[in-house]
């Protein structure tokens, strides 16, 4: 918490100014999400001691994990009061049959009314199933009534959908989603990678305006974690030129095995949020990549500070 005790130091000269950047941080941090997998999840004792009441809990579905293994992670936290948002990654689902028996299980055992649409981390689908379009094509979560349904986002850019960097495709699927939202009864958002640089996502978020998608943004943020860590996870999840903030970081040796927090990046959004009320980055998404535990930590300290 180091960079955010200096930031927030109290003194003649900056207490105002201070303060309004504590109660900004704390408004933008109202209905944050976190994110968690039913391995990492089945380390922790007591949800309902660890994150605030009716919390928004994704489960992210990694392929070979057993589809009775994510229900079961969604009927315990369902159980605890949390908001359960499991994934659903088209291209380990080989068709619409086995997409409704998802669905269905969820609901079933869950009460799942919310989902999180991706392609998924593999290079070639099982099946018919590829992309997010082709699931919400099958009309199943209207039928179902899902009341609430998110898409992907990136604010830098994903080069298997675009390889040559141009983001066309990319922004093509946004305005189909966008059409899409206008005609569905469910909640929409856009939910994102996790980034570290906010001038970039700024950017990208006022150019999505500008192109008439007002899907509102749920902006992935990395909580706190050994920067070695934090550049494994960046790595791995292709995370794009914001990358380069780590690796600033990273060229001091000294500072390899301190911890790397989130206060900078969201201080920054949370302040431009204060400045443009009409800002389309509605609300925070917490990967725990240092550990649930420690995100929740940080997330209780600053959303209410």
């Amino acid at each position: 918490m180091a960079l955010l005790s200096a930031l927030f130091r109290s003194d003649d000269k900056n207490t105002t100014q201070n303060g309004a950047d504590r109660r900004a941080v704390a408004a933008f941090l109202q209905g944050c999400s976190i994110e968690v997998m039913p391995r990492t999840a089945a380390k922790v004792e007591d949800f309902k001691a660890v994150l605030a009441p009716g919390t928004r809990v994704y489960i992210a579905h990694i392929d070979g994990t057993p589809i009775e293994e994510m229900v079961a992670t969604a009927k315990r936290l369902s159980a605890d009061g949390f908001n359960v948002m499991p994934h659903f990654p088209a291209r380990i689902i080989a068709d619409a049959a086995v997409l409704e028996d998802w669905i269905d299980r969820y609901q079933g055992e869950a009460g799942v009314e919310q989902a999180l649409l991706l392609a998924g981390g593999v290079d070639k689908p099982i099946g018919s199933l590829a992309s997010s379009m082709d699931m919400l094509e099958t009309g199943l979560f209207g039928a179902k009534g899902f009341k609430r349904l998110h898409v992907a986002g990136h604010p830098e850019g994903n080069t298997d959908i675009d390889p040559d960097g141009s983001e066309k495709n990319l922004m093509d699927a946004l305005r189909w989603k966008q059409k899409f939202a206008e005609s569905s009864d469910a909640e929409m958002a856009l939910a994102t990678q996790f980034c570290f640089e906010s001038g970039p996502v700024i950017e990208w978020a006022d150019r999505l305006r500008a192109e008439g998608i007002d899907i509102p943004i749920h902006i992935g943020v990395a909580g706190p974690a050994k920067l070695q860590t934090m550049i494994k996870f960046a790595i791995a999840c292709g995370v794009g030129p914001s990358l380069r903030v780590l690796q600033r970081r990273a060229a001091d040796a000294t500072k390899l095995l301190m911890p790397f927090t989130p206060d900078e990046f969201v201080t920054e959004l949370a302040l431009h949020k204060a400045k443009t009320p009409d800002f389309n980055i509605t609300n925070v998404h917490f990967f725990p990549l240092g550990g649930i535990g420690k995100a929740a930590e940080w997330i209780t300290e600053h959303r209410d500070a």
